[in-house]
């Protein structure tokens, strides 16, 4: 839910917030579970095939994003990369990602 409740966009298609998502889990139960609640916290609004999230909370690269070098897979694309980005949350840390997909996964492309 974090990563929902951080997101950049004013509002995303369901099937972007998936997208995003996948990045944790590719089970749909899951991912429906994880809407779900984050929709009944407040933390989304859902209309039909649109979300908005709800408080402008976004992900701040200069603190919550971290790197690091060494030998990864992208979490979100599969790609071998050999700088990780992660982010940091409260709930804890995501990611390997690369530089394009971390960039995707927060919603600033």
């Amino acid at each position: 839910m974090a990563l929902l409740a951080h997101c950049e966009d004013p509002a995303l298609s369901v099937a972007e917030a998936v997208d995003r998502l996948e990045t944790i889990t590719t089970d749909p139960r899951v991912t429906r579970e994880i809407l779900e609640t984050a929709e009944a916290n407040g933390i989304i609004k859902r209309e039909e095939t649109t979300i908005e999230p709800v408080g402008g909370n976004y992900v701040n690269f200069e603190s919550q994003v971290i790197t690091r070098e060494g030998e990864f897979t992208c979490r979100r694309c599969g790609a071998e990369i050999s700088t990780g980005h992660f982010v940091n949350f409260d709930a804890g840390e995501l990611g390997p990602f690369g530089s394009s997909c971390i960039r995707k996964v927060t919603g600033r492309e």
